[in-house]
């Protein structure tokens, strides 16, 4: 360990020295794993861009528009999953292993412990919370009017746009701390053999030590996801596979290999 690296209370030797340069870094990286093989990307990403058409077509058609919002809103909470398989492709181009359709898409399970299974659980919960918090938040703000009667009238009201305020403040504070415990954790599943609650700490470690630089690449992510799902979804085909792969370079830098 160097004077670069910490011991966390996982006992996972995390860097505390992230810098600007290496995101600049990890996205450069990612950018060239993604020319290099942009298929694998281009399917994930196709698979949740759909799965944001769906939910917008399917809410919008039911007059459910405030709560598509507030799914749309809690979407991104998805990507790291979406991206599994990315992380992979990434994984076996850095260990100079084949990259095959069988082996990526093996990837899902995670090294077969059920680790990843209990992550996509722990997230589904973090979003049906953030579906019942939104709707307490409508509630609040109309409760004269019924749930069921919002229109985009509502929205631009006074009272639309302080619901809007609260929900997306409550939202992103969600959004940031299932960022703290995913953004290391997801790789770190499928690189070791280790359970999904020593990687989520390993995860909070690395952003409580870099609080600085990570909060920065959450704000890029946030962003990049929120400009990408404007035209149609469309952008996700390239933000998601960016990403993914220059996550799998991040966590690389954060978590020096073991050994």
């Amino acid at each position: 360990m160097t004077d670069s690296e910490t011991t966390g209370p996982a006992g996972v030797n995390v860097a505390a020295d992230l810098k600007w340069q290496d995101l600049r870094a990890a996205i450069a990286a990612g950018w060239a794993d993604f020319k290099t093989m942009p298929f694998y990307g281009l399917f994930f990403a196709l698979f949740y861009m759909l799965g944001g058409i769906a939910l917008y077509f399917g809410m919008i058609s039911s007059g459910q528009l405030v709560w598509f919002i507030a799914a749309a809103a809690g979407f991104p909470l998805f990507a790291p999953f979406a991206a599994i398989g990315i992380y992979e492709v990434s994984r076996r181009r850095e260990a100079g292993l084949d990259v095959s359709w069988p082996a990526v898409l093996g990837a899902l399970r995670g090294r077969g412990n059920g680790q990843l299974s209990a992550m996509a659980v722990t997230v589904l919960i973090v979003f049906g919370f953030w579906m019942v918090l939104a709707r307490g938040i409508f509630a609040v703000f109309f409760a004269q009017s019924g749930i069921g009667q919002e229109s985009a009238g509502m929205l631009l009201s006074a009272q639309g746009t302080a619901m809007l305020a609260v929900g997306t403040l409550v939202g992103a504070m969600i959004a940031l701390a299932l960022f703290s415990v995913t953004v290391v954790s997801l790789p770190m599943l499928l690189d070791r053999d280790v359970d999904f609650v020593t990687a989520m700490i390993a995860s909070l470690e690395v952003v409580r030590r870099n609080r600085n630089t990570m909060m920065t690449w959450a704000a890029l992510i946030a962003a990049a996801l929120f400009v990408s799902m404007l035209p149609v979804f469309a952008g996700l085909l390239i933000a998601l596979p960016v990403l993914g792969h220059s996550t799998w370079h991040l966590y690389r830098r954060a978590v020096p290999a073991a050994g």
